[in-house]
């Protein structure tokens, strides 16, 4: 069950355009209705209460049994009154603000924190596709990073209210106290000490919305009005049967145009929705209105212009015409839909190919065919190696790798282990003699080597368990080179072409690259964006053939 509370405005705080506009019919209809489905649950829609403060009470006209009201605390919830959840949590959210989670990933972090109360804040910062840039201590600029999944982690607990309070539904009622929950969150971790109820505050990623500011707000109302109206119908409508409105001769109503009691539209006026009209509304002479909110009893001056505006006091008529305060309202929500998907800002940086293409899924067919086959001709020697690695060096038979491998995705790149182990802490000591440019690292004679793994190396026969990953679905016979995290963050202007593709065994850039000294890392750069630029099977099976007589030399050269 959801509880959102609309905290009353104190003396202290001035009042906000979230308490203004609730003040308004018929925007305080739209937004309470929007609040109730905002939930990070969209199941637990039939589940969900709305606490206003107790002056409240006489305006509002949400249903009885979905509103409760409050002077200093919350009435004790009849929890047996509500149908039982799928959700095993119970949580009370700030209606300040209005949260978009991906609900899936939320229940599996929550089912994983060890505490019966988690306060959650919503960071914008951690979702994914989001770009850092890191800072020295001397506020230089030391590289960038770059998230491909959205990420929590844990924060101190604070002494304000959290987006969401979730609270486990077996002990719920351990947070009251005398029949009321208080609405002082100190309190209400004092309550929990008390009990000795375990609390823990997390802070993950999504997007948010602060009601109080009059840009997100309207945001929210045009979001709410949209998904609300069916996508065909234009016009306007009303929220009560006898509204007497009064549209004279040449009125324009475009769009979705939400009207109040006793509104006056003049002639040669202009409505475009999104828009929400207030009861006793006077709309003059040729005034346009688009993507606003007006308050109860306004009249809009004639030839005045109001866009993206709440206008809830005649004062704010500041001049002939009036200023946008929000450009463009961001496409926060899909309609009906509030749990945003990851899938929808993959398609906005990475390129795409028809799923019946030779890229899109034909190409995935031929590198199980081709890795089962290899893998098949190989396991007589495969044993042969592993143990020539355990006889000549301690540690394990196999090197794992972080790697980022298509849309981001990290996986561990597999090969036989060719170094001593520990190798990769001694790379950072040897970086300042790499022999190529770039982020990459690579040196003739490099001392972590083994014998086995330079004879392996030099043969490409370290890379035979890479088949394993191709058949996992995270790599590919060709492609471009699979690159750590380390090496991506630095690139941000080709990062993404070349993570639309799988990273491959052998790729374009290994057959056409010079080692020219100081171009390695441009020329890497130039083939893997000309890869994924060019994919075809021709190209694929050019790179094969190359790859084979390649191979073939470097085996031979060995004896």
């Amino acid at each position: 069950m959801q509880i959102t509370v609309i905290h009353n405005s104190s003396s202290k705080q001035p009042v906000s355009s979230l308490h203004t506009v609730l003040s308004e019919e018929p925007a305080a209809s739209v937004i309470l209705d929007g609040i109730m489905h905002a939930g990070p649950f969209p199941e637990e829609q039939n589940n969900t209460l709305v606490a206003l403060p107790k002056e409240w009470e006489a305006k509002s006209t949400l249903p009885n049994n979905r509103t409760i009201f409050y002077k200093d605390k919350l009435p004790l919830i009849q929890l047996s009154s509500f149908p039982s959840a799928q959700c095993p949590w119970h949580f009370i959210s700030d209606g300040k603000y209005v949260t978009d989670i991906d609900p899936n990933w939320l229940l599996r972090i929550l089912d994983k924190v060890p505490a019966q109360v988690v306060a959650v804040s919503v960071d914008p910062e951690l979702t994914a596709f989001r770009e850092k840039v890191r800072i020295t201590s001397q506020n230089h600029i030391a590289g960038f990073r770059r998230l491909y999944t959205d990420t929590a982690h844990y924060t101190p607990v604070k002494a304000d209210w959290p987006h969401h309070l979730f609270v486990k539904a077996d002990i719920f009622r351990e947070l009251t106290k005398e029949g009321s929950l208080s609405l002082d969150y100190s309190e209400v971790l004092a309550r929990c000490r008390e009990k000795s109820i375990t609390c823990r505050s997390l802070s993950l990623a999504g997007t948010v919305l602060d009601l109080s500011t009059e840009a997100d707000l309207l945001t929210f109302l045009h979001r709410r009005i949209n998904s609300i109206w069916p996508s065909h119908t234009r016009g306007y409508m009303t929220l009560s049967d006898t509204n007497n409105t009064e549209l004279s001769q040449n009125v324009r109503l475009m769009g979705k145009v939400i009207v109040g009691q006793n509104v006056r539209i003049h002639q040669g006026a202009i409505v475009i929705g999104p828009t929400i009209i207030g009861d006793n509304v006077e709309i003059q002479q040729e005034a346009l209105v688009k993507a606003s909110v007006v308050g109860s009893g306004q009249t809009v001056p004639e030839g005045l212009h109001i866009q993206h505006r709440i206008i809830t006091n005649n004062d704010q008529w500041s001049s002939k015409y009036s200023t946008p305060q929000t450009e463009k309202i961001p496409p926060l929500y899909q309609q009906k839909v509030w749990a945003f998907s990851r899938w929808n800002y993959r398609d906005r940086y990475f390129h795409e190919w028809p799923r019946l293409s030779y890229p899109g899924g034909i190409k995935r067919i031929l590198d199980i065919t081709a890795a089962l086959t290899l893998l098949i001709l190989f396991s007589p020697i495969m044993p042969i190696l592993a143990l020539a690695i355990k006889l000549t060096s301690p540690g394990p038979i196999f090197f794992k790798d972080k790697r980022q491998g298509l849309y981001g995705r990290e996986f561990n790149c597999l090969k036989f282990r060719t170094m001593i182990t520990g190798a990769e802490n001694i790379q950072d000591i040897l970086r300042q003699i790499s022999q190529v440019d770039g982020p990459q690292f690579k040196m003739e004679d490099d001392p972590r080597v083994s014998t086995v793994g330079r004879f392996l190396r030099e043969t490409c026969l370290d890379e035979i368990p890479q088949f394993i990953n191709v058949l996992r679905g995270q790599m590919s016979l060709v492609g471009p080179r699979p690159s750590p995290v380390a090496e991506n963050s630095l690139c941000p202007p080709w990062r993404d072409a070349r993570l639309s593709v799988r990273p491959g065994i052998t790729g374009l850039w290994q057959i056409c690259r010079t080692r020219r000294e100081g171009q390695d890392f441009q020329e890497w750069i130039y083939y893997d964006t000309k890869y994924v630029k060019n994919l075809s099977f021709k190209l694929d099976l050019w790179v094969c053939w190359h790859t084979v007589k390649k191979l073939v030399t470097e085996f031979l050269r060995q004896f």
